[in-house]
C-alpha cells in the first residue's frame, strides 16, 4: 500500500494538480468569505465565527474532490494498467486503500491552511478571543469525515468508466445525492413520519451535528460506514474488471 500511496502523491504533485487544487480550495473560500460582498462574507456577518466556511466548503468538495479522484482507477484502465498492478504482489484493498489516501492527504492539504481563520475569528472577536471552540473543532472534524466520504466516492466513481470526465460527473452527482438529495426529499413532508429517518441517511443531517461541538458516535459510525460501504463498491469493481 504504501508504494501506491507513494506513487500517488507523486503523481500529484509533479503535475498541477496538486497545487491547482489547493490554490482553487483556498482561492474561492478566501474570495467568499473575505473578499466578495454577500451572505458568506465574514466580515460583514456581524459576529465572529466559521459557519459560513463550514457551509460553504462541503459544496466546494462536492466537485473539487471527484477533480482529484477521477483518474484514479479510470486512467489504469484506460491505459491498460491496471491489470500489470493486479498482477503486482499486492492484493486489491493495498491498491485501493493507496490510492484512497492519496487523494485525502492531498484534501487535507487543502484545509490545514484555513486552520488560520480560527485565529483570525479570534482576533476579530469583540472581546478578541469571543469564538465558540467546540463547535470550531466540532465543524473541522466533520469536515474531514466528510472529506473522506466524498473522497471514497470518488474512487469509486473512477472505476465505473475509463472516461475521466464521466468518472467526474458520476461522483458529484452521487456526493451531491448523499449530501444533499435525502435532505431534499424530506422537506417535501411526503412520508409522513419517515421524513426524520430519510433525512438522517444524508450526510448534511451528520455533518451538521457534528458541527455543533457534540461528537456523537452515530455521526461517527455513519460517515466510516458510508466509506466503507463505497470502498467496498470499489473493491468489487476492481475485482471483476478486465
Amino acid at each position: 500500500m504504501k508504494s501506491i500511496l507513494l506513487k500517488e502523491l507523486n503523481s500529484f504533485f509533479s503535475s498541477p494538480i496538486a497545487y491547482l487544487v489547493i490554490a482553487v480550495y483556498l482561492l474561492i473560500n478566501g474570495l467568499f468569505l473575505w473578499v466578495f460582498d454577500g451572505d458568506f462574507n465574514i466580515l460583514h456577518a456581524g459576529f465572529a465565527d466559521l459557519n459560513n466556511y463550514f457551509l460553504l466548503a462541503p459544496w466546494i468538495f462536492i466537485f473539487l474532490i471527484p477533480a482529484i479522484t477521477m483518474r484514479s482507477f479510470s486512467d489504469e484502465i484506460n491505459t491498460g494498467t491496471l491489470e500489470l498492478l493486479k498482477t503486482k504482489p499486492i492484493t486489491n484493498w493495498q491498491l485501493i486503500f493507496g490510492k484512497y489516501f492519496a487523494s485525502l492527504i492531498l484534501v487535507i492539504i487543502a484545509i490545514a491552511p484555513t486552520l488560520i481563520y480560527i485565529y483570525s475569528v479570534f482576533q476579530l472577536g469583540n472581546p478578541i478571543g469571543n469564538i465558540e471552540f467546540g463547535s470550531t473543532v466540532g465543524s473541522f472534524i466533520g469536515l474531514l469525515f466528510l472529506a473522506s466520504t466524498y473522497t471514497s466516492i470518488g474512487v469509486f466513481a473512477s472505476t465505473i468508466s475509463k472516461n475521466q470526465i464521466v468518472s467526474f460527473i458520476i461522483a458529484v452527482f452521487i456526493s451531491f445525492f448523499f449530501y444533499y438529495g435525502f435532505e431534499a426529499l424530506s422537506s417535501y413532508n411526503l412520508f409522513g413520519n419517515l421524513d426524520y429517518t430519510i433525512q438522517n441517511f444524508g450526510m448534511s443531517a451528520h455533518f451538521n451535528s457534528i458541527s455543533k461541538g457534540v461528537i456523537d458516535t452515530r455521526d461517527l459510525i455513519y460517515f466510516i460506514t458510508l466509506t466503507y460501504f463505497f470502498l467496498l463498491l470499489t473493491n468489487f469493481r476492481v475485482q471483476y474488471e478486465h
